[in-house]
């Protein structure tokens, strides 16, 4: 069943049982009134007809006493101790209360009860007769114009009742329109994405704000960020493909170059191993940094521990020192104690370390310490440097500033890429200050408030 043909039905069916209650509820409550207040007119009848009787006990005889006292539309009778009665006396048309079973009852009773199919008052109060013994006056009125009333009120409310239904089906088919229309025009745009494979967005109207336009609003921005990444996955694949293109043919061409002269030329053999082993190293390089910027920056696993950052540069330093031989000068100006993912703060020195390394032949200076709010860690080099126009470029991924120098040194172009991401995903800004042919300074600030 079609989502719309389910609200249709459900509000349909809901507010008929609603109507369909309100009824009830209102006949009822009526009924009972109804029934109650023509008890209490009963008894407030059998209270006036007994004092009447009470007065003229002794003076009038026993069977002119009821006479006197007719019942509207009803009997009356008075019944003694031993279950001998007094009349009935009984109105035009009722008739048939003359054969109703006679009790004593010792005290009063006021109730509704059903003889030969009608409803009645029934009343019974004790009264002192004429010779000082108790005897019961007992008084039936009919219901008739009553149960008349309500079954009127009974037709007017199922009229009602089903007249009301037809505005609560229209309503139901409207509401249903209402709320599927944005759903049906989502489903509509996501068959011809289907099918053509473009990125369409919804119209809106903008005059409601309601969770449907949220909705709608949603499903654009979903197709905005889908179309983005799709974008940027097109490129990312393509530079991918054009990085590694490079190094396989280079490792193709020195394969080739030994199979044909490799046999009896040792030097040709040693020069192709070396290009191969170095193109390789290349290759595992760059395919872990395609691997790590792969990961958005919110899926980093980040294990944050208190950390002592002199004595973490300290680390670094000799491990970076211990692997290549270059001489690095590290300067603490204050200490700095800070909350971050020990291995992708190490992770992100290393990143610049290995810049400084490739791109300069002096010491590497590294400097840290805090300034106003914010710690800082500096890894400064004096090679080649970055010419200005270049700088706001290089974090973009595959970007390097001199190609040729760059595949030389054995560069990709994701290094900064996966440095600024690093930084983000700790939650740390990296600034980058170069002046040409002087040197490069890498700076990582750490907020401390």
């Amino acid at each position: 069943m079609k989502l719309q043909n389910k609200i249709h039905l459900y509000t349909s069916a809901v507010f008929a049982l609603l109507l369909v209650m309100i009824s009830l509820a209102v006949y009822f409550t009526f009924s009972t009134l109804t029934y109650q207040s023509e008890l209490r007119s009963s008894q407030a009848t059998a209270a006036s007809t007994a004092a009447g009787i009470a007065s003229s006990a002794g003076v009038i005889e026993d069977q002119a006493i009821l006479r006197a006292y007719p019942p509207a539309n009803g009997a009356a009778s008075i019944i003694l101790e031993d279950n001998t009665s007094i009349g009935p006396v009984t109105s035009v048309g009722q008739n048939d209360l003359r054969n109703t079973e006679e009790i004593f009852y010792s005290e009063e009773r006021a109730e509704i009860i059903e003889l030969n199919g009608e409803r009645y008052t029934f009343v019974s109060i004790p009264i002192i007769w004429s010779n000082g013994s108790i005897a019961n006056l007992q008084i039936y009125e009919s219901l008739e114009n009553a149960v008349n009333n309500l079954q009127i009120l009974r037709n007017v409310l199922i009229a009602v009742t089903l007249i009301a239904f037809i505005p609560v089906i229209i309503s139901g088919r409207l509401l249903g329109n209402v709320i599927t229309v944005p759903i049906r025009s989502m489903i509509k745009t996501i068959k011809s994405i289907q099918q053509s494979g473009e990125f369409k967005r919804i119209h809106l109207e903008g005059k409601s704000r309601d969770e449907l336009y949220e909705m709608g609003d949603s499903f654009n921005h979903m197709m905005s960020l889908l179309e983005t990444n799709f974008d940027k996955q097109e490129q990312f694949v393509a530079n991918a493909s054009h990085e590694l293109k490079t190094p396989l043919t280079v490792i193709e061409s020195y394969a080739n170059l030994v199979k044909r002269r490799g046999l009896d030329n040792r030097e040709v053999v040693e020069e192709s191993i070396h290009a191969i082993h170095s193109e390789a190293i290349r290759m595992k390089e760059m395919t872990q940094q395609l691997l790590l910027l792969a990961k958005h920056g919110e899926q980093w696993k980040l294990s944050p521990e208190s950390i002592y950052v002199p004595e973490l540069l300290e680390e670094s330093v000799q491990a970076f020192t211990n692997a290549y031989g270059r001489e690095i000068k590290l300067m603490i100006k204050e200490g700095l104690e800070i909350e971050a993912d020990k291995q992708k703060l190490k992770q992100l020195i290393y990143i610049f370390l290995d810049n400084a390394h490739k791109y300069s032949d002096d010491s590497i200076e590294i400097v840290s310490g805090i300034d106003v709010d914010s710690g800082y860690i500096s890894i400064q080099d004096k090679g080649i440097g970055i010419p200005k126009d270049d700088l706001p470029k290089v974090f973009d991924r595959f970007y390097r500033v001199d190609k040729a120098r760059t595949r030389k040194s054995g560069g990709s172009g994701l290094g900064l890429s996966l440095a600024k991401e690093l930084s983000d995903a700790l939650g740390m800004n990296v600034e980058l200050n170069s002046i040409e042919g002087m040197g490069t300074v890498a700076t990582i600030r750490i907020s401390l408030s």
